[in-house]
């Protein structure tokens, strides 16, 4: 990515947990200078310390882009720290999951560019998913420069409206437990049909990581995907069979799981 004008004017990163040191990794391997970066974090952690980048100091006047990602309990105490850059050049992109652009624009200034920005867990091993939505001051510029510093860890997808970003909680951001839990059943289902726990746990690890790897590589639907190992009365189609019931199988409970987590997203946000 064009690193210049962030080398130049600075980056700001508000928060240095998981989500904020897999970022900054990203970014310092991909050329930003150590010395273009600011740090505001009440702990940082000894990998942070080692990178070189200017912490819990002075903070430039306008960087170029302030990055939140402190925890959402946290914003109260973090959001006057950076409150001056406001209504000016700086962009400010936020991944606090439910936080609205409404509550950046009340704590920063009406006329801030402000991208809203919703990563998931995979950010942390880089195979992450981003979906951000920027308020009406955000440029297309600077949709392609928070798109190039959020690609950092994983792709990056823009949605038509804020109100999506419930669903993408329900589907993506949440997502990841879903899959975890999957795993968990799938070893636990192999340890019922006699396999020891650690062999189940490793079949059932590789079986998801390496079937979601497929999924992205291949040009076919994941649907085709499925008929593909599916032969007729074999093996998978007696699982499937069970898995694909309309009634009692994954369907009903996937709709069900992914309307309780955008609800749920849609409450606090309301809250």
């Amino acid at each position: 990515m064009d690193m210049s004008l962030v080398a130049e004017k600075g980056l700001v990163l508000l928060g240095c947990g998981k989500m904020g040191s897999a970022m900054l990794q990203g970014w310092l391997t991909d050329g930003l200078p150590a010395a273009s970066v600011w740090v505001i974090d009440p702990k940082p952690s000894d990998w942070l310390k080692s990178t070189g980048v200017t912490i819990n100091a002075d903070l430039p006047a306008s960087p170029a882009i302030v990055l939140i990602a402190v925890k959402p309990q946290m914003m109260g105490d973090a959001l006057p720290k950076i409150a001056a850059m406001g209504n000016g050049t700086t962009l400010f992109v936020s991944v606090a999951a439910g936080t609205p652009i409404a509550a950046f624009e009340e704590a920063l200034g009406r006329s801030s560019p402000i991208i809203r920005a919703m990563p998931n867990t995979p950010a942390a091993v880089g195979r992450g998913i981003t979906a951000i939505i920027g308020n009406a001051h955000a440029s297309e510029a600077q949709m392609d420069l928070a798109e190039a510093l959020l690609g950092a860890v994983g792709q990056v997808v823009r949605l038509q409206a804020e109100a999506q970003m419930d669903a993408v909680t329900g589907v993506s951001g949440s997502g990841p437990a879903y899959v975890f839990h999957m795993i968990e059943c799938l070893a636990a289902a192999g340890e019922a049909q006699g396999l020891a726990p650690d062999l189940a746990m490793k079949l059932a690890q590789a079986t998801v990581a390496g079937a979601g790897a497929l999924a992205e590589a291949a040009e076919e639907t994941p649907a085709q995907l499925r008929v593909n190992v599916t032969s007729p009365n074999g093996t998978t189609q007696a699982g499937l069979e069970v898995l694909m019931d309309e009634a009692s199988g994954l369907p009903p409970l996937i709709a069900a799981t992914v309307k309780a987590a955008t609800d749920r997203s849609k409450e606090l946000a309301d809250g």
